[in-house]
């Protein structure tokens, strides 16, 4: 060992992080043969009787019983830096991915497991009656980009050991499931960057190669226990970290100086109208156009280097992160924000002072957890900021809807243990504004809303949306009775509610494919809708959902987004700007991210985007009211 790791020779120290190290190497070295670790697991499993011969990782490493460790319990509960004392074991084939039970991760918002899988449908592989294919110690020479080896996208475990390869394709990115990649025993002197783009990775040999350095995009491997770096003339520099820290320091440190790739293209903007029509509107008078932009920032508090591991330290700092956020809705000068996530420290001390220098005025609610904590804790509570041009729009009323106190409030609830054990645990809120345009009179309802984020608990983000229309039909009932004011003589009257131009902003956590966008969408959902998940919610679930808001997303006519968040173990649009299809038309939406920059990037926020959120934004025209239907007169 002493020979092996000239580092620590100076000292006689072997450190646990490199004794795990060489004991690996060494395992590795012992599998040089053809197919070894197909042939130790068809060896092992014999007595099995399988559609399919499993392989498992016969280079496991099995930690001493005094830091037992199960690798599936680390990874979810370990911060980031502690060492994993066993290498992940490859899959059976027609086994599932360990580890969703385990992967509980308390953020309000996303998606985001940097340590643990998430429970995404999405985070997991392909199905496939296998996923490991060992091509270890059969003399390959090449791997053409081309090769067909890139298509086998549910692999998690890949043994191309003990060949003659001189490089590995790019392509390799494809396989973003992989969780164990053994390159070692090869002629390689340098790995690809792409590489980089293979999070899920948890074990990467490269032992016994001709390495001197390693590319920086290697830190967004966040996930990586095992880097293995012996038998290769690398770097001192770089070989010390490992020897001194293990790996996950050797990640941080390649992740943190990895040089700032090339920012995206602008995105573009969607109009729905055609230029001609465009110039008719603007050149009208009588025209009146609003826009607004939802936003999910990210707050501080959450923006952790353990949910946020492959993200560079300093792009993942508040400070540089706040900058980019305010020069972005500012550069967009958009009628309204809608800001999901903005805690009460920020939002006092930073956004109202900024903004107000645009001017802008702001309304805010942190959610309800505020009211139990102390002043320092409480100003790190994160809530609904919905800001608006003052010299445009008179802010008329404004509502805090706290969905469980809500809840709370209905007859039919009180008697569900659901409501209780499901609905009245979560303290996520909405705001809603009552504006007038001061120049004409006319009125637009606003909400901002930020709804639950767990998959786990897709009846209570069915029965949020549900109270938050309901409260909406509300508001909008008694705003319409509302007489108008005095300066505006020929201000619109509105007979009910729905005929209140309507905008709902806010990160749903839902996909377009559930029964929130269902809801909104078409109106109503069945009482036994799936999402409902056959839990109990009073009239919401014995009749069903109803509203008559004729609302559809603004996104909708142009092609929705493929995506308004994204990280490494998830990619979908959550986010949505609603609005009522009755006053409001569409006149342009903002277009999606270049998906050229998304393919080389692993994941949001980065130097370029600083939340897991992108911002979407929409611009409507308000359409003249209708006059009344004449009546019939009797003949």
């Amino acid at each position: 060992m002493g020979q092996a790791s000239p580092g620590s020779v100076g000292s006689q120290i072997i450190t646990p992080h490199w004794q795990q190290q060489l004991l690996k190497c060494e395992m590795i070295r012992s599998s040089r043969s053809s197919h070894h670790r197909a042939r130790a697991s068809a060896m092992a499993s014999r007595t099995v009787i399988k559609s399919a011969i499993p392989i498992t990782n016969p280079n496991l490493v099995k930690p001493s019983t005094s830091t037992s460790v199960d690798i599936t319990e680390s990874s979810s509960k370990d911060p980031p830096g502690t060492p994993a004392l066993s290498s992940t074991p490859a899959l059976s084939a027609g086994e599932s991915s360990p580890g969703v039970a385990n992967s509980v991760v308390n953020h309000p918002s996303s998606t985001v497991a940097p340590i643990a899988e998430t429970p995404r449908p999405t985070a997991k592989p392909p199905q496939n009656t296998w996923n490991s294919l060992d091509m270890g110690g059969i003399n390959i020479k090449n791997i053409p980009p081309s090769s067909g080896l890139f298509k086998f996208t549910f692999l998690i475990n890949l043994y191309l050991n003990h060949n003659a390869l001189t490089s590995i394709p790019a392509g390799i990115a494809k396989l973003r499931h992989l969780e164990l990649l053994d390159l070692s025993g090869n002629n390689l002197s340098t790995v690809p960057a792409e590489l980089g783009m293979l999070t899920q990775l948890k074990e990467l040999y490269l032992f016994d190669n001709h390495l001197v350095t390693l590319p920086a995009e290697l830190g967004s491997l966040h996930q990586l226990q095992t880097i293995g770096v012996e038998g290769n003339p690398i770097d001192t520099s770089l070989k010390a970290i490992v020897q001194k820290d293990g790996t996950p320091a050797l990640i941080s440190y390649l992740r943190d100086s990895c040089p700032v790739p090339s920012p995206p293209p602008e995105r573009l903007w969607k109009y729905l109208i055609l230029p001609q029509e465009r110039e008719a509107l603007a050149a009208d008078p009588a025209t009146e156009t609003l826009s607004a932009l939802c936003y999910n920032i990210l707050c501080e508090k959450y923006a952790t280097e353990r949910l946020y591991g492959y993200t560079p330290s300093w792009a993942l700092s508040w400070d540089y992160r706040k900058e980019l956020i305010l020069t972005e809705i500012m550069n967009y000068d958009t009628d309204f924000l809608c800001l999901q996530e903005v805690d009460i420290a920020q939002y006092e001390d930073y956004f109202v002072k900024h903004l107000q220098g645009q001017g802008y005025e702001g309304i805010y609610w942190p959610k309800s957890r505020y009211k139990t904590m102390s002043d320092a804790d409480r100003r790190q509570v994160d809530g609904c900021a919905t800001f608006y041009k003052a010299d445009k729009y008179c802010l008329v009323e404004r509502h805090l809807i706290e969905f469980s106190a809500v809840a709370m409030q209905r007859p039919d609830f009180k008697k569900t243990d659901d409501m209780f054990n499901r609905v009245l645990g979560k303290d996520h809120i909405a705001v809603i504004c009552l504006f007038e345009v001061k120049e004409t009179g006319t009125r637009i309802i606003l909400a901002n809303a930020h709804i639950h984020w767990d998959p786990a608990y897709r009846d209570v983000k069915l029965v949020q949306v549900a109270l938050l229309v309901d409260e909406i039909e509300k508001i909008a009932a008694n705003f319409a009775r509302m007489p108008p004011r005095p300066d505006t003589p020929r201000a619109p009257v509105y007979s009910d509610g729905s005929k209140i131009p309507l905008i709902i902003c806010g990160d749903f956590n839902s996909v377009p494919s559930s029964g929130v966008y269902e809801f909104l969408t078409n109106g109503s959902v069945p009482p036994d809708h799936p999402d409902f998940m056959s839990h109990l919610y009073g009239r919401y679930t014995t009749d069903g959902l109803r509203h008559r808001l004729g609302l559809r997303s603004a996104n909708a006519a142009a092609g929705e987004l493929p995506l308004t968040n994204y990280t490494p173990s998830y990619q979908g649009e959550i986010d949505y700007i609603w609005y009522s299809t009755a006053n409001l038309a569409v006149n342009a939406v903002l277009g999606e991210v270049d998906r050229g920059y998304l393919e080389k990037v692993v994941g949001f926020p980065n130097a370029h985007f600083p939340s897991d959120h992108i911002c979407i934004i929409s611009e409507f025209r308000v359409k003249p009211p209708r006059p009344p239907a004449l009546l019939p007169t009797a003949s």
